[in-house]
């Protein structure tokens, strides 16, 4: 593959094969030539390779574990130095430990901007944990989403040159050398064809088939234009939107927050409970808000189809009878489902974990008792007391289990930042979609007309105590603002 190294290289090896020199000093001399010349084919040769894009220091293995394993060793000595002679709880107790979360958080971000691929992912994860991880981290790695490191654009003509084998300005009349968005697998241009279609050009990144043995699957939503599309080079509908997080986005274009975090619950609801597939990566980067351009209805559009998980049967029924139980407080089967899907004696901490709730808010009822500030806040005290714990946890829990605890944690990290968490309808529609879920195996697995027909009225008698019960929580809660609006109206003197 270079010819001229491999020629280099193979001269260089017979130079041992000259005649030895007969005195010590001549002997020095010549070792010392030998390791100089050896040692400037080696530098010119890696020089060479790495100048031309075929050494990269991302390709080895050992170099991307250690850049972690250091970084992950300088956050360590930072927390416990800097914070080690500060009384607890201090005033200049927490203005250090901020700064020292600010530090750790931009480290952790260099690290993923420097190793990509998973470890990008990740930071994305990190960043998007609103309702539990420090302010300085989820702010500092909220860049991931949409500005991770970007290709050139010399490697982008050069991706496209070699996959389409045409030149950008020969495909395209138009093709903004600005990414609409970089990704950890690959970064969008926006282009328009030369009949006018304006389309958005998904260039993988040159070094991801190297570093990741896993391909992009893709599936129907946006339209793909296949005749334009290769392995590294996807031509896809362009769709416009805003963040799913943008509440200001949302503000300008009169799109309501708690109607796109309700239509969010549902539709990953849907693919859990009801289809056993789940979309793995809906961090706001991946999940637009925007209105329809034909009816003006405000639509949720998923981005980025490569991270999926296809449940089994099994799985996907423990599930539907676990957030049953949660939703309606039946503890013993909470224990049940929790054992059955892995959890063993840790099944108080699995269900805090799944919904991001207080065991004290498990035992009350999810759905019954609002997420307050205060819960909040116990959470993120209490996450780092158990990491030993959710570290068993996790490692004895079946995988289909982590991609559904890494999508949970996103969904509540959006809801967070919508302020849509104390709402129980995310929870009730959850409940919904299991009850149809069950409904729907038990009818399967019965060839009796009789006993599907009383399968159907019980889950249409199901469905109507959630339709009852959520009614009575927004009766409440008009009560309730009725009595706060009284109250003020009291307190506050009349305008004369």
């Amino acid at each position: 593959m270079f010819p001229n190294f491999r020629h280099w290289a193979a001269a260089g090896s017979r130079v041992p094969l000259l005649r030895f020199p007969q005195g010590p000093r001549d002997m020095a001399r010549r070792a010392i030539k030998l390791t100089s010349w050896t040692s400037a084919a080696l530098a010119a040769s890696g020089f060479y390779l790495y100048n031309n894009k075929y050494l990269d220091p991302n390709d080895f293995g050992a170099i991307r574990v250690g850049r972690a394993v250091a970084t992950t060793a300088v956050i360590s000595y930072d927390y416990l130095t800097s914070l080690r002679s500060v009384p607890y709880g201090s005033e200049e107790y927490v203005q250090l430990r901020s700064q020292v979360h600010l530090r750790s958080a931009r480290r952790l971000c260099e690290l993923c901007c420097a190793n990509r691929g998973t470890f990008i992912k990740v930071g994305q994860h990190l960043g998007a944990l609103d309702y539990l991880l420090p302010q300085e981290y989820t702010s500092t790695l909220k860049v991931l989403h949409s500005q991770a490191p970007q290709s050139s654009m010399q490697e982008v003509r050069q991706v496209i040159r070699e996959d389409l084998g045409k030149e950008i300005h020969d495909l395209f009349v138009s093709f903004d050398d600005t990414p609409l968005g970089a990704a950890s697998l690959a970064q969008v241009h926006k282009a328009v064809l030369h009949d006018g279609r304006t389309v958005a050009v998904k260039v993988q990144h040159p070094k991801v088939q190297a570093q990741s043995s896993k391909d992009i699957l893709l599936m129907e939503v946006p339209q793909i234009y296949w005749e334009l599309s290769t392995k590294r080079v996807l031509l896809m509908e362009f769709v416009d939107g805003g963040q799913v997080n943008d509440r200001d986005y949302m503000e300008k274009n009169k799109i309501d927050v708690n109607e796109i975090s309700r239509n969010l619950g549902k539709m990953y609801s849907e693919m859990i409970f009801i289809n056993g597939f789940v979309h793995c990566d809906p961090h706001p980067g991946n999940v637009l808000v925007r209105k329809r351009p034909d009816t003006g209805k405000a639509e949720v559009v998923l981005l980025d189809h490569g991270l999926y998980q296809v449940l089994t049967e099994e799985f996907r029924l423990d599930y539907c009878h676990l957030w049953q139980s949660l939703i309606w407080t039946d503890m013993k089967k909470i224990k049940k489902y929790s054992q059955r899907l892995g959890a063993g004696d840790l099944y108080p901490l699995f269900a805090c974990m799944l919904t991001a709730r207080s065991w004290n808010s498990v035992n009350r009822g999810i759905s019954h008792v609002p997420v307050t500030a205060s819960e909040d806040l116990e959470i993120r005290d209490n996450a780092a007391n158990y990491l030993p714990q959710i570290s068993q946890l996790l490692s004895h829990v079946p995988r289909q289990m982590l991609l559904i605890f890494k999508t949970n944690d996103l969904l509540r990290g959006i809801e967070a930042a919508l302020g849509t968490r104390a709402s129980a309808s995310s929870f009730l529609n959850m409940s919904r979609c299991c009850i149809r879920a069950l409904a729907q195996h038990k009818k399967k697995n019965t060839s009796s007309s009789f006993r599907r027909t009383q399968i159907s009225f019980s889950e249409a008698f199901s469905l109507w105590q959630i339709d009852l019960h959520e009614l009575i929580l927004r009766v409440k809660g008009l009560r309730l603002a009725r009595w706060v609006l009284a109250l003020l109206c009291r307190l506050l003197p009349a305008p004369h």
